[in-house]
């Protein structure tokens, strides 16, 4: 049946219902002001769908915040499909239900196996989702329906949501806002409500005072004889044409109150008991209204015209009717009422919910209820409610009577707003527990947490210097923490290029007294790096080498606390092998543990270890999984992967796009990494192209910015480009500079770098240049390996040894062609041609054909190398039903009707990785 005016939505609806009915999935978001009509236009797919299992959730107002709350509502009636997820998945969203306990899982494993369960529930019917109210929504289940529905597409789902405004988390999803009746449908519903004979101007005024809101249509007549209506609904100042949107809800509101002072006694404190337990159970709004004497019988005798129903579920005529009636409550009242819920709610089956209830009785500070919201908090946090955790810390503050008791809950509700991505709420507390606190540690672990609040909110200049504050306020107290803090100082200052704030991290390092119970891999780390800084090079090299192995076999806590900032230990050594098998390590760690937060950055790091090898292929996928991966959970992400590869490429055009967005962005944020990244990545573009002039000017900058690493690989680039164009002292200084690098550092990439180097400056080079191509050649490290061919190749043709000069110039064209680096294989084919050989310009096959989509490409390399269905949605945050869709457009486009014929379509560069 049609609804009355909704005849374009209704046919939206049903386009939705038929798509998923057909195998597709769809998402909607209904938007409009308080009593528009969302919910029976919610109501009207409910009741459309044969064939279809409807699962239902609501968001619900109220200050308490119980994590996953709508999530259970939706998940509920599908936990028998529990044992079909992948373990790691099964365990999140069991341990976000409460069904076990564990260690908080990561919300975005929980949202990809919310995504997953529903793909399962979808193999035995179509499923549509119906979610009333979702501005109400616990942030934890808003989080995690907003990532499952932008993943959604081909699992046969519908997502249907109903929200009075644009709900930050459901921003840019596809939507459909609800307004008001038209005119002459308003009149319709008027005329059908009993005041057919009101006069036509009457009618006209009261449609045009309610702008056809259904709900005050029906709502504010009410009651009203013909002679009062006639006067309006008072709704209008003078010379206004209609009223306020903002207004029409306290209108209604008042419209249902006005029918409520007309209850008994009984019947209002009922209805303020219901009001104030936003779960609607019936069992604890009767036990509750027994507690305060009322007897059901005498509350219900004359009913409550409507606005309230007690059956199953406690419910309200609407929303409106919930809000005017709590908020009419005169504070004695509800606290009254709350202290009942509390006294009846079983604090061994729902403590959370009592402690709720027992602080919204609380007349003043009650220590005992504030301890019983931390616990509260706890278990919040345990269940991975980060939101609802900060939630009952916050109102544990307010609640706290001794002063070091509040100080301490302010910073954990500090680091609890923080971890739930509220930064101005964390500031808040940690200033509150500054200034209240009476010793000094307290104000130290204030200035920590201050220090991460600007490191996580893309701070990036200010978070050196208050990691460093931090750091030193905390040596007297906690020696462990305050070196896990200068550690994060440090990483936080190289990221900024903060040369004082490095210098100055340095210092306060080396002044440490040595560690009680020895060194760890941290303490190794922090060491080696504050050596590093201060010029003692050969002790720095020591430390580091001795924590390699540590930081390679880091566990989970420190990989995700501090690994980003280890993942600097292999490249400040040159040590090629532990920097791939570190940065794979990570990204294995984090994706076993279900730590999606941390992927990106660590996909990242091993996408960048693994252009070392020439291995471009795979390079690129691990970037494409960093970008897919950081997109689908709403992560910032820089492109350093892929402005590398598209600079050893040679692709100009891209490459000077993404070299002018990535520096852009980067001196926006004060982070001078992207400005380190992105001029050696010009440097090695311009030496590829033969434009030597220009990578030598990148080249100087990128060496010359407080990112260790980076400005160190820069150096070869700078000592060839100025060789090249005659520069020499500006070569001779930077082969200085990369001497005194490399010399602690007894590895086969530094001394074939340097030996690279030293001969484009040397009067006799054909013994250092064997000497790089010899120690290359024992690394990982083809494109370096392949260079080095190239620079003797160059330096025998032009002293005129042609037959020699071949010899390595087509090595270094094939290596550079199999590799897919453009423009340097073009560098080396003129050259060839320079010696009298004939060489055909031609470029690495490409791996995909170029009619398959970015996301096609990935899924389709992935499943060519062993991944399956599961393996590939997993890791791209699809469910298995859409990779599969995905395969067959692949499969489709490239002419193959088997994962053996893909592989035959798509044959595997040699040095590749292997799949699973």
């Amino acid at each position: 049946m049609e609804l009355l005016g909704r005849r374009q939505e209704c046919a939206t609806i049903d386009r939705m219902i038929a798509a998923v009915r057909s195998g597709e999935s769809r998402v909607l978001v209904l938007h409009g002001g308080a009593g528009v009509g969302k919910t029976a236009l919610l109501d009207y797919a409910r009741r459309k769908p044969a064939g279809l299992r409807v699962l239902r959730a609501a968001g619900v107002e109220s200050e308490m915040e119980l994590a996953f709350a709508a999530l259970h509502q939706l998940c509920g009636p599908l936990l028998d499909l529990l044992p079909r997820l992948p373990e790691v998945q099964r365990h999140a969203l069991e341990t976000v239900l409460g069904l076990r306990t564990g260690t908080p899982p990561d919300r975005f494993l929980v949202g990809l196996a919310v995504l997953s369960l529903l793909s399962e529930a979808s193999e035995q019917s179509p499923l549509l989702c119906v979610v009333d109210d979702a501005q109400w929504l616990d942030r934890a289940s808003a989080q995690t329906l907003s990532f499952v529905a932008r993943r959604l597409l081909a699992e046969s789902v519908a997502l249907l949501f109903a929200s009075r405004e644009r709900e930050p988390a459901l921003i840019g999803l596809p939507e459909l806002e609800i307004t008001g009746l038209r005119d002459g449908d308003a009149h319709a519903l008027l005329s059908s409500l009993t005041h057919a004979g009101l006069d036509r101007s009457i009618r006209d005024r009261i449609v045009a005072e309610t702008r056809g809101n259904p709900l005050a249509l029906v709502e504010l007549p009410r009651g009203l004889s013909l002679t009062q209506i006639a006067g309006g609904l008072g709704l209008l100042r003078p010379g206004d044409s209609a009223p306020g949107h903002d207004s029409l809800p306290g209108h209604i509101e008042r419209s249902f109150l006005n029918r409520i002072d007309g209850f008994a006694g009984p019947t209002r404190t009922l209805l303020l008991i219901a009001a104030a337990e936003p779960l609607g159970d019936p069992v604890l709004v009767w036990a509750a209204a027994e507690r305060l004497g009322i007897d059901p019988a005498a509350a219900l005798a004359d009913g409550t015209d409507g606005l309230l129903s007690i059956d199953e579920r406690v419910t309200f005529r609407h929303p409106l009717v919930r809000s005017a009636v709590y908020q009419a409550g005169e504070p004695r009242q509800r606290r009254a009422v709350h202290l009942a819920l509390a006294e009846v709610t079983d604090e061994t089956i729902d403590p959370d919910r009592r402690a709720w209830h027992r602080a919204a009785a609380a007349p003043g500070p009650d220590e005992e209820v504030a301890a019983e919201l931390e616990r509260s908090a706890g278990r919040a946090q345990a269940r991975g409610g980060l939101a609802a955790a900060a939630a009952f810390l916050q109102r544990s503050v307010q609640l706290s009577l001794d002063t070091r008791q509040r100080v301490r809950r302010a910073l954990a509700a500090a680091e609890a707003t923080l971890a739930a991505g509220d930064f101005e709420a964390a500031s808040r507390f940690a200033d509150l527990a500054r200034r209240e606190a009476t010793d000094e540690f307290p104000r130290a672990r204030s200035e920590l947490i201050r220090g991460h609040i600007a490191f996580s909110s893309g701070r990036t200049g200010e978070a050196p210097g208050a990691l460093l504050a931090a750091a030193q306020r905390l040596e007297p107290h906690d020696m462990d923490l305050a070196r896990e803090t200068y550690l994060l100082a440090w990483g936080a200052a190289l990221m900024a290029g903060d040369r004082p704030t490095l210098e100055a991290t340095a210092r306060s390092t080396a002044a440490l007294p040595p560690r009680e119970g020895g060194r760890r891999a941290l303490d190794l780390v922090l060491d080696g790096y504050a050596e590093l800084l201060v010029g003692r090079r050969p002790e720095a090299v020591r430390l580091l080498r001795e924590a390699t192995p540590l930081v390679i076999g880091l566990p989970l806590s420190d990989a995700m606390l501090w690994g980003w900032v280890a993942n600097a230990v292999p490249p400040s050594i040159w040590d090629d092998a532990a920097m791939r098998e570190l940065s794979d390590r990570q990204v294995e760690v984090v994706r076993a543990a279900g730590a999606l937060a941390h992927l990106p950055l660590d996909l990242t790091a091993a996408g960048m270890a693994t252009s070392f090898s020439g291995d471009l292929d795979r390079a690129a996928a691990l970037a494409a999984e960093a970008e897919t991966v950081a997109s689908a959970l709403g992560l910032p992400i820089s492109p350093y992967v892929r402005l590398r590869l598209t600079a050893l490429r040679g692709r100009e055009p891209q490459a000077s796009a993404l070299l002018a967005e990535t520096v852009a962005r980067a001196e926006a944020k004060g982070e001078a990494l992207g400005v380190a990244i992105s001029q050696w990545s010009s440097a090695v573009l311009n030496n590829g192209l033969g434009r030597f002039t220009e990578a030598m000017a990148a080249a100087r900058v990128a060496s010359g910015i407080s990112v260790i690493w980076v400005a160190e690989w820069a150096l070869p680039e700078l000592v060839e480009a100025a060789a090249r164009v005659g520069s020499l002292d500006v070569a001779r200084e930077a082969l200085d500079r990369l001497t005194e690098i490399t010399a602690p550092c007894d590895t086969d990439w530094a001394q074939g770098t340097l030996a690279r180097c030293r001969a484009l400056l040397s009067d006799a080079p054909p013994a250092l240049f064997h000497e790089a191509i010899e120690r290359l050649g024992r690394t990982g490290l083809r494109a370096e390996l392949a260079r080095a061919e190239l620079l003797y190749g160059e330096w025998l043709r032009r002293n005129s040894r042609p037959t020699e000069a071949r010899e390595h110039l087509r090595k270094a064209h094939e290596m550079f062609t199999g590799m897919g680096l453009e423009a340097f294989a073009e560098r080396a084919r003129r050259e060839l041609l320079g010696t009298g050989e004939a060489v055909r310009k031609r470029t690495a096959e490409a791996p995909v054909r170029d009619e398959l989509t970015a996301q096609e490409r990935q899924i389709a390399v992935m499943a060519r190398d062993g991944f399956s269905n599961p393996e590939v949605g997993e890791r791209l945050f699809l469910s298995p039903r859409t990779v599969e869709w995905h395969l067959r457009k692949v499969f489709t486009k490239l002419g193959v009707t088997s994962r053996r014929q893909l592989r035959e379509a798509l044959p595997r560069d040699p040095a590749s990785s292997p799949g699973p």
